[in-house]
C-alpha cells in the first residue's frame, strides 16, 4: 500500500494554507480569446478544436490562441504559460486520459489560476483519483475539473466533437463561474 502520492510532474507538495486561488470568473466568453493547451495524447488537440468550435457558435468568442505541451506528464513549460497569460482571457487544458496526464493537466489548471487565468481542465473519469490527489498535492483539495467518460484517446473523431459538445456547459460553468453541473473534488 502506498503511503504517500508521488508528483509526477515532479512539483513541490504546497502547504494547505498556500494554497492558489482561483483566478476572478467574467460573466460571459463573448468576445474573449480562448487557450486552449493540449497535451501530446491521442485525440487532446482535436477534443479542445471541437470546444472551441462550439465556443466560437454558442459564445462568440474572439479568438483562439492553440498550444501543445511536449509531454503529457511535465507542467506547462514556462514560456507558453507566459504567452497564455498574455494573450488570452481563460484556458481549456486537456485531455487528461491517463494518471500522469490527468495530474499533469490538474496542475497546469492551478498554475493558469495562480497566474490570474481562469482555466476549465477535462480529464476522463477513469483517472479521478489521479487528478483529486494531484489537487491535494498542489495545496488545492476540492479544486473542480470536467470529467468525460474513458477514454478519449480511442474515439473516432465524430465521437471527439459529441464528447466536447457534451462537455461544454460544465467549461463554460467552470470559466465564467457559473459552474452549471460541475462537479465539486
Amino acid at each position: 500500500m502506498f503511503e504517500k502520492m508521488i508528483d509526477p510532474t515532479a512539483g513541490p507538495d504546497v502547504a494547505a494554507g498556500d494554497a492558489p486561488r482561483l483566478a476572478e470568473r467574467t460573466d460571459r466568453l463573448d468576445g474573449l480569446t480562448v487557450g486552449l493547451l493540449a497535451n501530446t495524447k491521442q485525440n487532446a488537440a482535436a477534443f479542445l478544436d471541437a470546444v472551441a468550435e462550439s465556443l466560437a457558435e454558442e459564445h462568440a468568442i474572439a479568438d483562439v490562441v492553440r498550444r501543445t505541451k511536449l509531454s503529457i506528464t511535465d507542467p506547462v513549460p514556462p514560456d507558453i504559460l507566459t504567452e497564455l497569460v498574455d494573450t488570452c482571457d481563460v484556458v481549456v487544458v486537456g485531455v487528461g486520459d491517463c494518471g500522469s496526464c490527468s495530474a499533469s493537466a490538474v496542475v497546469d489548471g492551478i498554475t493558469l489560476e495562480a497566474a490570474g487565468l481562469p482555466a476549465a481542465v477535462i480529464c476522463s473519469d477513469a483517472f479521478q483519483v489521479s487528478a483529486d490527489a494531484m489537487a491535494g498535492l498542489r495545496g488545492s483539495p476540492g479544486y473542480r475539473y470536467v470529467r468525460t467518460p474513458h477514454p478519449v484517446a480511442s474515439l473516432d473523431a465524430d465521437a471527439v466533437r459529441e464528447r466536447a459538445r457534451t462537455a461544454l456547459p460544465e467549461i463554460v460553468g467552470l470559466l465564467t463561474g457559473a459552474r452549471p453541473g460541475a462537479v465539486a473534488r
